[in-house]
């Protein structure tokens, strides 16, 4: 995805097809989050789904997800992503749906 990227902005909350979960404890200054090292990222083409692929498990994602997984490289730190997708999607609530998210993935063990 590039900055010139024409896709619909995302939905107001990230979502995964797993039951909800408690909130995620507040992320530590300087976070750079990336997948763990057991994770990977993929686009089923015969789906059209995102998935996140673990051990013995696939996760299906949903709304704006897998966009912001992608930016999980470990070089951007989370304030860096805010600001990625922020200036992609104007008037989305960034700012605080993405750290929520994102915690819970730090959470599940599905992000370091």
């Amino acid at each position: 995805m590039t900055t010139a990227d024409t896709s619909p902005a995302p939905d107001a909350s990230p979502a995964l097809d797993t039951p909800p979960a408690p909130p995620a404890p507040p992320a530590p200054a300087g976070w750079r989050p990336a997948l763990a090292p057991a994770v990977s990222l993929r686009h089923d083409r015969v789906r059209d789904a995102d998935l996140l692929v673990l051990p013995e498990r696939v996760v299906v994602l949903r709304g704006s997800a897998a966009r912001i997984l992608r930016l999980c490289d470990g070089a951007r730190d989370l304030d860096a992503i805010v600001a990625e997708l922020t200036s992609r999607f104007p008037g989305a609530p960034v700012a605080e749906d993405v750290p929520a998210f994102l915690g819970r993935m730090r959470t599940e063990g599905w992000v370091r």
